[in-house]
C-alpha cells in the first residue's frame, strides 16, 4: 500500500500544486548543505498555505525552520504587511534558510530567530510580542508541551495552532514506548485534550512523507 499512497500523493501534487521552481531550488540547496530531509511535502505545504489564507493571517509563528521550505509557503500566503517569525536552534540551518528565503524574495516578510526555541519564546512573552494568528509547531518533539504552553501565551481567541509529525508511523499509540519523541508527542496530545482553551482534532496522513499526521487546534 505504501507505493499506492506515494503514487496518489504524486498524482495530487502533479494536478493541484502549482509549479514554482523556487521550492525545488530550496530543496536542492538544503540537500547541498546536507540538511535532513524533514521538510513538509508539497501537498502539506499547500495545506499550510491554504490554512493561513483561510484564516486571513497577518502574523505567523513557526517553531522549527530547517531550510525554510514551510516558511516560504507561509510567506506566500501573507499580504505585503504580513510577517512570519520562525525559530531555529541550528545556526547552519538558519543560515541556509535565510539564503533560501532571500532567493525567494520574501526576506521582507520573514524573520529567523536563532537559538533554543524556548528561550526565544520566553523573550517574546516577556517583551509582550503581539499575538499570532497561526502557530506551527514543528521542532524537537520532546519539547512539544513546552512549545504549546508558550504558544497559548502568544495566541488570542481564534488563533490556529498546528502540531506536526504526531503519528510517527503509529508509535504514538504505544504506551510502552521509550522513544523521547513519542513521549513528547503523547504529552502534547494529553495537553491538547486537557486544555480548556483549545478545541482540537488530529488527522493522519500518508504519502511521499510516509505515515504520519498533525493536530489542528483553535484557541477559544
Amino acid at each position: 500500500m505504501e507505493k499506492v499512497f506515494t503514487a496518489v500523493d504524486d498524482y495530487f501534487i502533479e494536478k493541484l500544486i502549482e509549479k514554482d521552481p523556487i521550492f525545488d531550488q530550496i530543496l536542492a540547496n538544503n540537500q547541498k548543505h546536507q540538511l535532513p530531509p524533514h521538510d513538509v511535502s508539497p501537498s502539506q505545504g499547500k495545506f499550510l498555505y491554504l490554512l493561513a489564507k483561510i484564516k486571513g493571517a497577518k502574523r505567523i509563528l513557526e517553531i522549527g525552520t530547517l531550510g525554510g521550505y514551510s516558511t516560504l509557503w507561509f510567506a506566500k500566503a501573507l499580504d505585503k504587511d504580513g510577517e512570519v517569525i520562525s525559530l531555529e536552534f541550528d545556526k547552519k540551518h538558519a543560515e541556509v534558510a535565510s539564503e533560501n528565503l532571500s532567493l525567494a524574495g520574501v526576506s521582507n516578510k520573514t524573520t529567523i530567530l536563532v537559538g533554543p526555541a524556548a528561550d526565544s519564546l520566553e523573550n517574546m512573552v516577556r517583551d509582550q510580542t503581539p499575538p499570532f494568528d497561526l502557530i506551527f509547531i514543528d521542532a524537537d518533539k520532546e519539547s512539544n508541551s513546552v512549545y504549546l504552553d508558550y504558544a497559548l501565551q502568544l495566541a488570542r481567541s481564534g488563533t490556529i495552532i498546528i502540531g506536526d509529525n504526531v503519528v510517527r508511523d503509529g508509535t504514538v499509540i504505544d504506551p510502552n514506548s521509550t522513544d523521547n519523541r513519542v513521549l513528547g508527542v503523547r504529552s502534547f496530545i494529553d495537553d491538547l485534550a486537557a486544555s480548556p482553551k483549545l478545541t482540537s482534532t488530529a488527522i493522519e496522513t500518508v504519502g511521499v512523507k510516509g505515515y504520519d499526521g498533525f493536530t489542528i487546534s483553535i484557541v477559544e
